[in-house]
């Protein structure tokens, strides 16, 4: 990988986070993420990924929390933003999308009416801008833009359309920064495997920049460009996928890997008896 420059740079932190009293959730946590690369961040429940998510987009209650050090996007400090221009940037430069479709969209509402005001929510224009905008977006997540679909509710879509409903919300602004936050692991196989495969091409297509946040190292190695381990609220290990994940230095990265299921090598008899 070539050198990186300052201009290379979208995302950097250098964070500590703890929640009233408590002990630091984050601590001294220092994060890079490049423009239009994809970031794997790697590490078991409780280990601080989802608040590092939620502390770069300005979700944390501030009243029940303490952080130190700094958040800096496109130039941009994160950590003492007012929030009205927070909300400028949530859904616009910076998006998310969550582990749970059917929980994040509104049962009660039309998938059209979920992306009109999602679109709204950042643009002013027409109403034929908004449908293009609509249009063009479901097109590039492989969903269909027909009025029946459009009418449709969250109950009424399998997991996998939901999610890629999600996505397309997230991704209606083209933002810089799309946050993935456990976001393929309620699905079965084959969806998740779709959905990989769609995360990578709006890398792709629109220079996206993506934090996948993930406990499945299977899913990291093969769509991110760089990973960062994160364990007990610390980065303990940072580096291009491939190196890290086949030559690990940190013992706990050494632990994650040893701990990875293995597919048994099928005996000559079972092949066999398969033929």
């Amino acid at each position: 990988m070539a050198q990186q420059t300052q201009q290379d740079v979208l995302l950097s932190a250098h964070v500590s986070l703890r929640y009233g009293d408590k002990p630091a959730v984050l601590r001294d946590v220092e994060l890079q993420i490049l423009k239009g690369e994809i970031l794997g961040l790697i590490g078991q429940s409780g280990s601080g990924k989802s608040t590092l998510a939620l502390a770069i987009l300005g979700l944390l209650d501030r009243k029940r929390t303490r952080s130190e050090g700094t958040i800096e996007f496109d130039g941009c400090e994160l950590l003492n933003l007012p929030e009205r221009d927070l909300r400028s940037l949530r859904g616009r430069k910076i998006a998310l999308v969550l582990q749970s479709p059917l929980s994040s969209l509104n049962p009660a509402l039309k998938i059209c009416t979920q992306l009109t005001e999602s679109w709204r929510a950042h643009a002013s224009g027409s109403r034929s801008d908004c449908e293009r905008a609509i249009h063009e977006t479901l097109d590039s997540v492989s969903l269909p833009s027909t009025d029946d679909f459009l009418n449709k509710y969250p109950s009424q879509m399998s997991i996998g359309q939901a999610q890629r409903v999600l996505i397309a919300m997230a991704v209606l602004h083209r933002p810089a920064l799309l946050i993935a936050d456990e976001a393929t692991s309620a699905l079965d196989v084959i969806t998740q495997s779709e959905i990989l495969v769609l995360f990578r091409e709006l890398n792709r297509n629109f220079g996206m920049a993506i934090l996948y946040i993930s406990h499945d190292l299977a899913s990291v190695a093969g769509i991110c460009d760089r990973v960062a381990i994160l364990h007990e609220g610390q980065i303990v290990e940072s580096g291009i996928t491939l190196q890290v994940l086949t030559k690990p230095q940190n013992d706990y990265t050494k632990r994650l890997m040893a701990a990875m299921p293995r597919v048994p090598q099928l005996s000559e008899a079972s092949k066999a008896a398969g033929a």
